[in-house]
């Protein structure tokens, strides 16, 4: 039976790669620095929260080999995309609307005061589970780490590993940029913050429409 250390040394290429493409800007990311500048430090943790576990499905899945069949079925892909596309395009409108509104929101936050932390949440998990390219990047830093041979115990580490970055890094987002430094900057430039939100959804949003799987 194979030693699970003796799979460190593809593991930790693979970790590195994940903890880089985690890291860097993207819907998600923006969308807890946004959430949490503009709404509140528990309010970004909530949609980090959502987000994790949108991730953490996808990962389940890929460990599972749901990736190898949800791409033999390339309509379920597709399905998935255009919602995922539609959403992101519907949070652009949103965030553009918020721009034209003339008057900056409170240090504290109070808007979307309406939205409970189950609404955050769900918002959260839509952005990431709607987007197919997270399960390809997921089945690709897999295979990258895990050769046929490999125990189920190597998976579970694996993903326990990831996962668990993912968790920090989404929620130290959430924590970073809902401090009182970043509320005063979002009062005093809410809306190029949410301009800038809109344009990038939308980009993201029609990139993912017209994306091929």
């Amino acid at each position: 039976m194979p030693d699970i250390f003796s799979f460190l040394s593809l593991i930790w290429p693979a970790y590195i790669a994940y903890l880089i493409a985690v890291l860097s800007p993207g819907p998600a990311n923006f969308a807890i620095i946004g959430t949490a500048i503009s709404q509140g430090r528990r309010a970004g943790l909530v949609l980090a929260l959502g987000i994790f576990c949108g991730s953490l499905t996808w990962g389940v899945s890929a460990a599972l080999g749901l990736a190898a069949l949800l791409r033999t079925y390339a309509v379920a892909l597709e399905i998935i995309k255009v919602i995922g596309g539609l959403y992101l395009i519907y949070l652009a409108f949103k965030a553009y609307k918020s721009a034209r509104m003339p008057h900056a929101v409170p240090a504290g936050g109070t808007a979307h005061t309406n939205c409970s932390a189950r609404q955050l949440w769900l918002r959260g998990y839509a952005i990431h589970i709607t987007n197919p390219k997270a399960i390809f990047a997921w089945l690709a830093i897999m295979s990258l780490g895990l050769p046929a041979d490999a125990p189920a115990s190597t998976v579970v580490l694996m993903l326990g590993m990831f996962s668990t970055s993912s968790f920090v890094v989404f929620t130290g987002y959430a924590l970073l940029f809902s401090t009182r430094h970043a509320l005063r900057l979002y009062t005093a430039a809410r809306r190029w913050i949410e301009g800038t939100m809109a344009v990038f959804y939308g980009v993201a949003g029609v990139k993912l429409l017209t994306s091929r799987i």
